[in-house]
């Protein structure tokens, strides 16, 4: 097998992107200059393309094969649109490059933002004089501008490799690095408990007693649809529908370990045969791993659990505590004053409930409501003693990734009246080392669309100029930033969250700024 892949740094890339053109091809456009000029800034943009793909889910939240071809192609694009307009169309470049030939490969649609983006800060006319690709990384003028001082620009002109020159924060090879560590230390162990060494039984039967004896006790269904039965008929049944499927989900899960653990703990006595299944859960607590979580096991609690990233031990505390914000729930099905929406099994189905309750109590059209989020000025769930002035929920536990929330003594500068509820804080750069620093309480409240809003397969995009209006009355920025799961992002999306900022939004936007619902 033979694999040509990119180089891992953006120097080597932009080298081996510009040796694809001979230095003919500089003189064969009607408009040389242009075509230098714009040819240049394609290479850079195509191994930028390629160079996120080391950082992961937070350059590309899926894998895509970007290649030469695409570059190659959209040259001769270049060469077409130029000699056959009078004047360069840089919007229908950046479309074409964007959306079409590199967004082909995209399915995505907060990658194909970031696609788009990177060509809305590359490829626009200010690169004619000097204007800036990346950050200390400027575009010679084509002036006088030969094939070969292309090459040696980069060698005076480009700072030195880092998650900056592709909008990154610097945390990202932080963040890249631990991951790379985590997988090979991942494989080492997965190797060694493949090899079928002795001498590790009484760690697992002494792992299995301490789960089985600490394991939740399934929730009474019965009970839990008696308590329900009243409040079904009234303003928050919602909600109380809710806690019954996460209650059910629960209990299948529960069921199922302790199902598992008993059935493996009489197979090491030798009560039963060893099966398959009962095999790879041994495997699975020898490396501290999730049942499941390897692709090629059958036997899973991962699959009828959540998406997750914890190690065993963290996620299987991490289940205990979303048992007990259960318990509180379900004793009279009264809502928490604050929800740590990411212990649900579903948090769409509880941002549903939120519209639902909204627009039954105002007599409107559920398809004409949606979700918004207001940053409050409360850290901790004790600051959290009342229930929302309007229809909604006060929501705790979520984290940023990509930047940071402005702390409790900044966010006094951005205090805010919004509807009865008291606002604060900005999106600001992260500090060095804090890969993904909590978020304060965050309200999410059912509003009205509005006709500016526009609609996406996300959800809808709020406008992003500084506009003074409804919910920004000091003319901020609004950064539509998605929600997920887990730091995995792609399939794991959840919703849409406006985050207000004094930057522009394709800053962020570049940077990989996301919320996620839990840590790994």
């Amino acid at each position: 097998k033979v694999a040509n892949e990119a180089p891992a740094d953006i120097k080597s890339n932009i080298t081996r992107s510009w040796d694809q053109f001979p230095a003919s091809r500089l003189d064969e456009c009607s408009k040389p200059d242009e075509f230098r000029c714009i040819l240049y800034s394609l290479c850079f943009f195509h191994s930028v393309m390629l160079g996120r793909i080391r950082f992961g889910a937070q350059g590309w939240s899926r894998k895509y094969s970007f290649n030469n071809g695409d570059l190659l192609i959209c040259a001769d694009v270049l060469t077409a649109y130029l000699d056959a307009n009078p004047e360069t169309p840089w919007e229908d470049l950046r479309f074409v490059f964007g959306d079409i030939m590199y967004g082909g490969h995209i399915t995505d649609f907060w990658d194909r933002m970031v696609d788009t983006t990177y060509l809305k800060v590359i490829v626009v006319p200010g690169i004619m004089e000097d204007g800036e690709m990346a950050e200390g990384f400027k575009s010679p003028r084509p002036q006088g501008m030969s094939y070969q001082a292309y090459l040696d620009y980069l060698e005076t002109g480009l700072p030195p490799e880092s998650p900056v020159l592709y909008g990154l924060h610097l945390n990202a090879e932080i963040a890249y690095l631990n991951s790379a560590t985590a997988n090979v230390l991942g494989s080492i162990l997965r190797l060694k408990a493949g090899s079928g060494g002795g001498g590790a039984g009484s760690g697992i039967d002494d792992i299995i007693v301490t789960m089985i004896e600490t394991v939740h006790s399934t929730y009474e269904i019965i009970t839990i649809n008696e308590i329900a039965a009243p409040l079904l008929k009234g303003p928050t049944a919602p909600y109380v529908i809710v806690a019954q499927q996460e209650c059910g989900r629960m209990n299948v899960l529960l069921l199922e370990i302790v199902r598992s653990l008993e059935e493996l703990q009489k197979g090491l006595a030798g009560a039963l045969n060893m099966t398959t299944m009962m095999d790879e859960i041994k495997i699975a607590l020898t490396i501290n791993q999730v049942p499941g979580r390897n692709p090629y096991h059958k036997a899973s609690w991962e699959k009828i659990a959540w998406p997750s990233q914890k190690s065993l031990p963290d996620w299987f505390a991490d289940m205990l505590l979303r048992c007990e914000q259960l318990d509180v729930w379900t004793e009279k099905l009264i809502m928490p004053h604050s929800m740590w929406m990411p212990a649900l099994f579903n948090p769409t189905a509880y941002l549903t409930a939120i519209k639902q309750v909204n627009a039954r109590a105002n007599r409107l059209a559920l398809d004409s409501m949606i979700t918004e989020t207001f940053c409050t000025t409360m850290w901790s769930v004790e600051d959290c003693i009342s229930y929302p002035p309007e229809s909604g929920s006060y929501c705790h536990g979520l984290f940023i990734e990509g930047a940071r929330w402005t702390d409790a003594e900044e966010s006094q500068e951005y205090i805010e009246e919004v509807d009865g509820e008291t606002t604060a804080g900005m999106l600001v750069e992260s500090r060095l080392k804090e890969l993904m620093p909590p978020m304060p309480i965050i309200l999410f409240k059912a509003v009205l669309l509005e006709p500016s809003w526009e609609p996406t397969a996300v959800g809808y995009i709020r406008p992003a100029p500084p506009v003074k209006g409804y919910q920004n009355p000091k003319g901020a920025y609004l950064y539509n930033s998605p929600v997920y799961l887990t730091t995995l992002r792609g399939a794991t999306y959840i919703c849409m969250a406006t985050l207000k900022t004094k930057e522009p939004p394709e800053k962020w936007t570049l940077a990989g700024v996301a919320l996620m619902m839990q840590t790994n």
